[in-house]
């Protein structure tokens, strides 16, 4: 496979040095991808980045993710318009760790290949790197002029940033620049890949080692996804979608792929799976034919749930999202788990009844009109449970007056109650 004609064709090439693509079809080359260490789970956002390196190993050529230990520490201007907070040691370990986990489910980094893949954390070469040795090893090279043509501190100086733009973070392209020498000096890597908003950095990188030793490196970008209606990627109401189940449920994930547009599905098929060229075409294909049908978005949803969580995830999150669409029987609801239950029907309508009343039993037509106040009134319930409109926990009431007791909860704690095909109501025992 050649590794620029498949970034290329998926959209997932933005720039890259004259050069790159020769040097990829002459030899296997090692290459690297920083990742901020600022959260112990990676998300979405770094989903374009992880599948260039696993496209990457898939070629033949040697990745390399590198964890941005002491970088982290400091803060990348690019792209952000005030400085972050700095991380503690002990954080970056306990970042770093949560982020090789999910990794590996992308990259090999555990067969004997030439080209498995390798984890570096630049805290590694840059905590005994005294001020004084880098002022004049490194620092020396590239002069001031340079460092302040780059967009990053252009925008951060020219008033972008309501504090301007500290000394520390005027330094992240040296030291992220050094991480590209030390790399090459140490694991022959001759590129460095990362999103379009690092090509200053990158850039800066391939100038110092030309201008130490002389060495001839490359630089490759990919294009910062965005969504067709401009809005920022991965981003929801309730923050980013998060690769850690514990942050982002798979049910939620598998949701967030699933509601994308028609637009966006086109593109993030080709981004965010394996899936050939062929197989896209043919999808896009039925996609056009029924739009409505949704085929874009169920295969991508299928695809980075498997990838990211697993098959198991993925047919659950299926069976959660068919029990609030409609169908869905009592016995697949009563397998959701907590999380799953609540990611589910968060937003519906919620109640709290007391625990000891369900322990003696209660009619279903006083618990849901006196208790909580899902019906207006007993009658209005009744004409209901007589049409066959009312569920509980997925099953028909047949009586209104069906007692309900501390049994029929779910996770020993919720009643779930329908009322008609959309309205749902969820009933806490506390």
């Amino acid at each position: 496979m050649n590794f620029v004609e498949e970034l290329r064709w998926r959209g997932m090439l933005h720039d890259m040095m004259p050069g790159t693509e020769e040097l990829l079809a002459k030899e296997q080359v090692t290459a690297y991808i920083g990742f901020d260490p600022t959260a112990d789970s990676l998300h979405i956002g770094h989903l374009c980045s992880v599948m260039i390196l696993r496209h990457f190993q898939r070629c033949g050529h040697k990745p390399l993710a590198l964890i941005g230990g002491a970088t982290g520490m400091i803060g990348d201007p690019s792209g952000k318009s005030a400085e972050r907070n700095l991380l503690t040691e002990e954080t970056l370990r306990h970042n770093m760790e949560g982020m090789k986990k999910q990794l590996a489910k992308f990259l090999d980094f555990d067969s004997d290949a030439p080209n498995h893949a390798e984890l570096v954390n630049n805290y590694d070469w840059m905590k005994d790197y005294s001020f004084l040795d880098f002022a004049r090893e490194v620092g020396k090279h590239i002069t001031v002029n340079y460092m302040m043509a780059k967009d990053s501190v252009k925008k951060r100086l020219n008033g972008e940033a309501r504090d301007g733009l500290s000394f520390t973070e005027f330094t992240y392209q040296l030291l992220q620049g050094y991480d590209f020498l030390h790399l090459y000096e140490t694991k022959g890597c001759k590129l460095q890949m990362g999103g379009s908003d690092q090509w200053g950095n990158i850039t800066t990188g391939a100038e110092l080692i030309r201008r130490t030793n002389g060495g001839e490196v490359y630089a490759l970008t990919c294009p910062l996804i965005t969504k067709a209606d401009g809005g920022k990627f991965g981003k929801t109401e309730s923050g980013n979608i998060w690769l850690d189940p514990r942050y982002t449920s798979p049910y939620k994930f598998y949701q967030f792929w699933l509601n994308v547009s028609d637009e966006d599905a086109k593109r993030y098929i080709k981004i965010f799976t394996a899936l050939s060229k062929e197989e896209v075409e043919a999808l896009t294909a039925e996609h056009e034919a029924a739009p409505h049908l949704r085929a874009l978005q169920k295969r991508l949803a299928k695809e980075v749930t498997i990838m990211v969580h697993s098959e198991e995830d993925y047919n659950a999150a299926v069976e959660a999202s068919a029990i609030l669409f409609g169908g869905g029987t009592s016995e697949a609801l009563k397998k959701l788990d907590e999380q799953t239950l609540l990611s589910v029907f968060e937003g519906v309508p919620q109640f709290e009844v007391s625990r000891d009343a369900l322990a003696a039993g209660v009619k279903a037509v006083d618990l849901f009109t006196e208790n909580a106040a899902v019906f207006a009134s007993k009658g209005e319930m009744r004409k209901l449970v007589q049409g066959g409109g009312v569920s509980l926990n997925k099953e028909k009431l047949t009586a209104f007056d069906q007692v309900v007791t501390a049994a029929d909860l779910l996770d020993d704690k919720y009643l779930l109650v329908q009322r008609g095909k959309k309205n749902y109501y969820l009933i806490i025992a506390k």
